[in-house]
């Protein structure tokens, strides 16, 4: 037989509380469960096993230890009742499993399998690293949220600028990944409202103002004209940037999606993969150019148009991503070559192709055909977005003082 109990574990942390634990014995054997809850031991009564009621949150405690409790018995009972042999440990295992996530870690793993099971793998990507970074400021311990302060993400903040020498807009993406899963832990009654750490008096997240940089209009041109017959992969990756650039700086994994079918009288008739919005746009004569020079390789009608994605396996998201992921990083390659070649002070990657755009419209475009174009779905973002390329109004007022 296997017995369940709530313990409050004797060795204390620094600010004098204790973790509340679940010990699983089995063949005299002990195993332990964090519940990731911790308490003052004046506040443990020893001989119910419960949280007593002086302590300010004792009904919330009490009702989520019962509730983990719950969930390992009854994990238990099953595995009793199979005839296979287990170990308090391996017990252990199972009950973690069955157990609802209560720690900042285990909500986060639970988090990012979220957003792998709904295809979200460039979100994946870049939250995996930030979750890391902050597990690292925490000398790899995990936390209760309630830890999680005004005081301690001052000090994570810190840490990213000092240790890391990251940007102020990489602090950010930081932030915002703990605010996302703390607001999970508040739907889901891990945490009480009360400890939450962001808001007005507290922790404000704001995005800090970051330069757009774009080719000009004589840079593009060079671009467009420069002899890469000798250079068969830096032609391909100059024509899947000018093809992004020819459609108001399309995102490259839209690029790379294409098909023949998506063209029908000489229109591009396509559906964004980030927000599925629909849009139709005239086939400019320099992207029906580059069309045609990819036209002796298509299969079918069905077939993509650039090579990135000829042999993904289309019915495995995650293969798609990958192959989406590993193309940017070649064509990124290339274009850093071309750079060089044309003698750039200015990077060139596949998302410049949008900022190119936005710099040469400037402010010759209706701000709301500019929305239409970046199929942005509030106006504000494409006015903020804007705001990056648009001097002349500043330039003027330059030179009014400096030339008069």
């Amino acid at each position: 037989m296997a017995s369940i109990k709530v313990l409050l574990w004797k060795k204390k942390k620094t600010n004098k509380t204790h973790p509340i634990v679940i010990r699983i014995i089995k063949d005299r054997k002990p195993s332990y469960i964090y519940t990731g809850q911790y308490i003052e031991e004046k506040y443990w009564d020893e001989k119910n096993r419960k949280i007593k009621k002086s302590h300010p949150n004792s009904a919330w405690l009490n009702n989520f230890i019962a509730k983990q409790l719950a969930e390992a018995n009854d994990k238990l009972l099953e595995l009793q009742s199979s005839k296979e042999r287990v170990t308090a440990q391996n017990i252990t295992k199972q009950v973690k499993t069955t157990i609802s996530p209560t720690s900042f870690f285990d909500l986060a793993k639970t988090y990012i399998n979220q957003l792998e099971a709904n295809g979200k793998f460039n979100r994946v990507n870049a939250e995996k690293p930030r979750i890391k970074h902050f597990r690292e400021f925490l000398k790899g311990r995990d936390i209760a949220f309630s830890e999680i302060s005004e005081v301690l993400l001052k000090k994570f903040q810190s840490y990213l600028r000092t240790n890391r020498g990251v940007s102020e807009r990489t602090i950010v993406n930081h932030l915002i990944v703990i605010r996302t899963i703390f607001n999970l832990a508040i739907r889901e009654g891990i945490v009480e409202r009360k400890y939450y750490p962001f808001g007005k008096g507290r922790i404000v997240i704001k995005f800090p103002q970051s330069i757009k940089l774009g080719l000009s209009s004589e840079e593009l041109t060079a671009l467009e004209e420069i002899d890469l017959t000798d250079f068969p992969s830096e032609a391909h990756a100059r024509n899947v940037w000018l093809f992004s650039f020819y459609f108001a700086g399309m995102r490259i994994s839209d690029v790379f999606k294409l098909k023949w079918s998506d063209f029908k009288d000489g229109r591009l008739y396509y559906q964004m993969g980030k927000n599925t919005k629909v849009l139709s746009l005239k086939v400019a004569d320099k992207a029906l150019a580059i069309l045609q020079s990819y036209a002796a390789d298509k299969s079918s009608n069905e077939d993509f148009i650039f090579p990135e994605l000829k042999k993904a396996n289309l019915e495995d998201e995650k293969d798609i991503f990958r192959k989406v992921s590993n193309g940017t990083k070649v064509l990124n390659k290339h274009l850093k070559r071309i750079a060089e070649k044309l003698e750039l002070d200015k990077p060139i990657t596949t998302h410049i192709a949008r900022h190119t755009f936005g710099n040469i419209s400037g402010d010759r475009i209706p701000v709301q055909m500019l929305q239409k174009l970046y199929r942005h779905s509030d106006i504000t973002t494409t006015i903020n977005y804007q705001k990056a390329f648009i001097f002349k109004d500043a330039d003027d007022a330059l030179d009014a003082v400096l030339n008069s």
